[in-house]
């Protein structure tokens, strides 16, 4: 059978990878796909350097419309990234009849919904496995693995550039400015790190999993989105001396209410598994009714790990390639029909519990007047740790840090909790506040 021919959209640290690992595990490859794969076509501006990757054999063109236009492609791979061209060159290859296959997590994030519409309507998928989690096989999970379960929660590592950074504080003890220029130097970061430290990555990836696990649109404009750049070497230290890791966790949870979709900083056991996820790799537990919890653990970035993800998904294309659309897996794990309409929560509805750090005025009193406010708000604590005055460095003994950690409570509740504390002339500093979960 005449191999599968694929057009492959920008030849970067990915595409470089998904050309290398397809060339040289080819037979396996088409053993497991019944026929040929074959990268034939691939546009990138800077002509010369693809050539160079992909030899002579290949056409390289500096125009993606061009393969678009050929009739001899059957896939087209969109590995340029962001929300604008990309947006364009995807909807023009699905209208051209194309199958894609995409790691572009913040386009479906924000605009999954009219991509898969567009993509149903003409009887072609998209596939996207690259785009969440790497090397990691999760979307497969959640779309087929766990498809007997009704999901009931997940929370990832999935952001690699975080990790490594609260990784690095915890290990050397330092602060989050001296850890980001350090990654940046390592590479782990990138010159403008926003995305990643502010929580927006984790976000769309955490968006995608949503959808998939409860069968709800992609919201991505509802999610709550905090990063790491507030957290300080002492709260790492601290969690520690209570029994707790930070990391930034992606969480999505069905809950009575609604659907939870949120990323911040979160206290989590040391004594779980995903708690000791160190440097730049990824995990995601996923919670479902009849499995229980699971663990999925890997590279989350790189040329490879990421190629490995998108031949996957040329595989499963290859195969269902002259299946009737009707038989193939839903781009969301649910038929289009099944979509429902399950709000996702505001965060000030989400329930969770608390880690509290507060700089207060060592005197008579102030732990009492901090519990009382909590009290009053019927917000109850679990425990509560006090460090001696002369223990806090260069600070003379007026001064001490209060940590609480509460039982669970609503946001709402929380935030007005936290805006009487903070008025109380006897708490010198912001009051740092972390979401705790047990993942149990």
């Amino acid at each position: 059978m005449k191999p599968i021919q694929v057009g492959l959209l920008g030849i970067g640290t990915v595409g470089s990878g998904t050309f290398n690992v397809l060339k040289r595990n080819q037979q396996e490859i088409q053993g497991r796909a019944g026929r040929g794969i074959e990268i034939t076509m691939v546009a990138d501006l800077d002509v010369a350097r693809a050539q160079s990757v992909v030899g002579p054999d290949v056409k390289v063109v500096n125009d993606a419309r061009a393969v678009i236009a050929n009739p001899e492609i059957d896939i087209v791979i969109e590995l340029i990234g962001g929300y604008g061209i990309a947006k364009a060159l995807v909807l023009e290859a699905i209208a051209a009849g194309k199958h894609v296959v995409t790691a572009n997590k913040a386009l479906l994030a924000v605009h999954g919904t009219e991509i898969f519409a567009a993509a149903s309507a003409k009887g072609v998928m998209v596939a996207f496995e690259a785009a969440v989690a790497g090397g990691i096989p999760i979307i497969k999970a959640l779309r087929e693995g766990l498809t007997a379960n009704r999901i009931q929660w997940i929370a990832g590592i999935i952001n690699g550039t975080t990790n490594f950074i609260l990784s690095e504080m915890r290990d050397k003890g330092l602060d989050f400015d001296v850890v980001l220029k350090e990654a940046q130097r390592l590479g782990y970061a990138e010159a403008d790190p926003t995305f990643d430290i502010e929580g927006v990555d984790a976000a769309h990836k955490v968006t995608l999993m949503s959808a998939i696990a409860f069968g709800i649109p992609v919201q991505f404009d509802k999610a709550y989105v905090e990063g790491i750049t507030k957290l300080g070497a002492a709260d790492i230290k601290y969690a520690e001396q209570l029994g707790y890791r930070i990391k930034l966790l992606g969480i999505t949870k069905r809950t009575a209410a609604g659907i939870e979709l949120r990323v911040h900083p979160t206290l989590v056991p040391a004594k779980r598994l995903i708690a000791n996820v160190e440097g730049a790799m990824n995990a995601v537990m996923a919670h479902g009714d009849a499995v229980g919890t699971t663990l999925y653990y890997g590279k989350g970035a790189g040329s490879e790990p990421t190629a490995s993800a998108v031949i996957a998904d040329l595989v499963d294309i290859t195969r269902l390639h002259t299946a009737d659309a009707a038989q193939r897996v839903p781009h969301l794990a649910f038929q289009p029909d099944a979509i429902s309409n399950t709000p996702v929560l505001a965060m000030s509805e989400v329930v969770t519990s608390y880690y509290l750090r507060l700089r207060v005025a060592d005197e008579a009193g102030v732990l009492a007047k901090v519990t009382g406010l909590l009290a009053e708000a019927g917000i109850s604590i679990d425990a509560v740790l006090q460090r001696e005055a002369d223990e806090i460095s260069g600070e003379a003994a007026t001064q001490t840090d209060v940590i609480i950690l509460t039982h669970d409570c609503a946001e709402a509740k929380m935030n007005a909790a936290l805006a009487q504390m903070q008025a109380l002339p006897t708490v010198l500093q912001p009051i740092t506040r972390i979401r705790k979960e047990e993942l149990a």
